[in-house]
């Protein structure tokens, strides 16, 4: 991962939530907001949170006197995951960095993650950093992204852009959101971190849009990708945008457009 892997500012928040979110984020925050909620957790931290896609559906199942501790290293985007949620006591908003948390040993019954791990300059210290924080017994909750090849827009997108630079092809997609997905190398990682009883699914969804457009703006306009298109041209992020539109129109039909999402899905115990 580069160092601008982790910049998400100007209006990549915004788009982030606009595009990604409905299109490849929202299946998988459900699922880790009812797994999360069927663990019935008092204290919950949440790391890497995002513009709050897996908050606004969990907050509501956790209990009256809960209290959720949602963070994010990018103060941006946490600034737009709290404009979107509604008004909750229960609920405290802290910029903080996974690898240095500001928080007591022992302080949580659950930490949770959505396809924030990828991001962790280095994930052993996030991990322990992670185990640290949860009480003995705790839960660790969080997915990572599959292989590009097996999430079929991401890898349409990164194809299309390797065709138009191809003297330096935009890789962000593949080396850092779709970079951490060997199954064994993440069981190893946390059983160093200390972590036991570890279960890994990996769940497959659909990704859909109403036309070919919206992904090719979701992925060059809501992720780092932008940064990339734009440091190579800065004039050619409109062109980049359709060459990526055609190509997912040339596999997929110019109408409304479905394509697989694949991530695991991993629980540890502190």
């Amino acid at each position: 991962m580069l160092e601008t892997d982790k910049i998400f500012a100007g209006s990549i928040p915004e788009n982030y939530d606009r595009y990604m979110v409905p299109l490849i984020f929202e299946p998988y925050a459900a699922d880790l907001a009812r797994r999360a909620a069927s663990l019935s957790p008092d204290t919950v931290l949440e790391i890497a949170a995002g513009t709050g896609a897996v908050t606004r559906i969990l907050a509501p199942k956790l209990s009256a006197d809960a209290t959720y501790t949602v963070t994010d290293l990018n103060q941006p985007m946490l600034d737009y995951a709290a404009s979107r949620q509604p008004p909750d006591s229960r609920i405290r908003w802290r910029q903080a960095d996974a690898l240095a948390l500001p928080f007591e040993n022992a302080a949580f019954d659950l930490v949770c993650c959505q396809f924030g791990v990828m991001f962790f300059p280095d994930r052993m210290s996030g991990y322990r950093e992670a185990r640290r924080v949860l009480k003995p017994g705790g839960h660790f909750l969080f997915n990572v992204w599959d292989r590009i090849e097996e999430n079929i827009f991401a890898h349409d997108v990164t194809n299309a852009l390797a065709e138009m630079f191809p003297d330096d092809p935009p890789r962000f997609l593949a080396r850092t959101p779709h970079g951490y997905h060997d199954i064994a190398l993440i069981r190893r990682d946390l059983e160093e971190a200390g972590f036991s009883h570890m279960t890994i699914e990996t769940r497959a969804e659909q990704s859909r849009a109403p036309s070919p457009r919206l992904p090719a703006v979701a992925y060059c306009q809501g992720t780092l990708l932008r940064t990339e298109i734009e440091a190579r041209d800065a004039e050619k992020l409109d062109a980049a945008i359709e060459h990526a539109a055609s190509a997912i129109a040339a596999r997929h039909g110019s109408g409304e457009v479905a394509a697989k999402i694949q991530a695991h899905v991993i629980m540890a115990v502190a």
